[in-house]
């Protein structure tokens, strides 16, 4: 499966030599890695994680030609470095190179068009705000320098973004926090039962700071974390997040997208994520500013 990167992939490209630049990788990348490595996760579920990686700037990849002769798998070799990595054995600019191949042979395109947004909406849509933002995204890929360019895209991608959640999810009030969800079965928030019997839930919310001070939103470890599953008697520790340095802080007024991954137990007091039909789950918050649950339909 290909997965595509659009402009804000851009940031790939910063580098004008091989070198790289990394900011911390989450833990949560690394499991997936291994998880490849080992078969306990898909490779479309790996290149997701990589585009996350990618998508947040977490780490900057050099310049990468694509090749006209695009591959139709991804070789041993990426899969094993994977695997070293997710272990140590090698070092993050070793499994780079990996990535570069993978944007070489098409499984991870950079496309010159403007980047879609988070549940992208209809190019139908004709609402006079949205349509204004989207002109002036327009207006920013005029811009030559690379990071101009991106500097005039990033703030608007994220009012794109927040517009986009306001008009179609749900949202939930927590204290200074309002946190927006798609819902169960929209992309981003998929649950499915592998065929070893594996029950896998991914979530992705936006969470909004409406205060005046700065906010931040905690999980350090699956056994210290202020986000959880719970099916009325038990619960269900993260396999993986996109938290940094176990917390997100967030200004006043601005957002920040997460995503939450319930699968195998990883350790550290985490929990193997278990499916029955019969009972009724809920994805729980509780931060320190406040707390509520919200109902999973898991079928």
């Amino acid at each position: 499966m290909k997965i595509a990167i659009t402009t804000i992939a851009a940031i790939l490209i910063v580098a004008s030599t091989v070198s790289t630049a990394y900011a911390e990788v989450p833990g949560w990348v690394k499991n997936n890695a291994g998880w490849w490595a080992d078969g306990t996760i898909s490779e479309s579920e790996f290149l997701t994680g990589i585009s996350f990686l990618i998508k947040d700037g977490i780490i900057n990849v050099p310049p990468t030609t694509v090749s006209s002769e695009a591959s139709e798998s991804v070789p041993d070799w990426v899969k094993n470095n994977a695997g070293w990595w997710a272990d140590g054995t090698i070092s993050d600019s070793d499994f780079v190179n990996g990535i570069q191949f993978l944007i070489k042979s098409g499984f991870i395109t950079i496309q010159v068009s403007s980047e879609s947004v988070p549940m992208e909406s209809s190019v139908e849509n004709t609402d006079s705000e949205l349509a204004s933002l989207q002109n002036e995204l327009e207006a920013c890929s005029e811009i030559k320098v690379a990071y101009k360019r991106l500097d005039c895209e990033k703030p608007i991608k994220k009012e794109i973004a927040l517009y986009e959640y306001k008009a179609n999810a749900d949202n939930f009030i927590v204290g200074p926090i309002t946190y927006y969800w798609y819902g169960v079965g929209t992309e981003g928030n998929e649950f499915e039962i592998r065929p070893s019997g594996q029950p896998i839930l991914n979530i992705r919310m936006l969470a909004e700071n409406t205060s005046s001070e700065i906010v931040s939103l905690n999980c350090t470890s699956p056994s210290i974390c202020s986000y959880d599953v719970w099916d009325g008697s038990k619960v269900f520790k993260y396999s993986g997040m996109d938290f940094t340095s176990g917390a997100i802080v967030i200004n006043p007024g601005d957002t920040r997208e997460f995503n939450f991954l319930f699968g195998p137990n990883i350790g550290y007091g985490g929990t193997e994520f278990e499916y029955d039909p019969s009972k009724t789950y809920q994805f729980r918050i509780n931060e320190p500013f406040g707390s509520t649950s919200i109902l999973l339909d898991l079928e």
